[in-house]
């Protein structure tokens, strides 16, 4: 199983990493998201947690907490940009925050 590292390492080594994919994504709507170290760290700490408490999928968990945890920056980009986010661990903590505290939620949405 995937270490808390294997994901940092996931999120940001490929050259197709999702968090890079993300920063394009939104750039197109004109919105700069920068991913911090200890917001990665954290996303990281997250994937690995739901890993180990409920089905353990792997990488493919930091698909959906990516998705949660951008799906308003998302939503709201064309009519937030442009702009510049940083996501930071408080980022992170706030935006999943209910599912995190709720293990039968994160089992259905993560």
């Amino acid at each position: 199983s995937l270490t808390q590292e294997d994901f940092k390492r996931i999120l940001t080594e490929p050259e197709n990493a999702l968090t890079k994919q993300y920063v394009e994504l939104l750039k197109t709507e004109g919105v700069e998201i920068v991913f911090s170290e200890d917001g990665i760290n954290e996303i990281a700490r997250f994937a690995y947690d739901v890993n180990e408490k409920t089905e353990n999928i792997g990488a493919r968990r930091l698909h959906t907490i990516l998705e949660k945890l951008l799906e308003e920056i998302s939503f709201n980009a064309p009519d937030i940009s442009p702009t510049r986010i940083v996501i930071t661990r408080e980022f992170v903590r706030e935006q999943i925050k209910d599912i995190a505290e709720d293990r039968d939620l994160s089992k259905y949405i993560l």
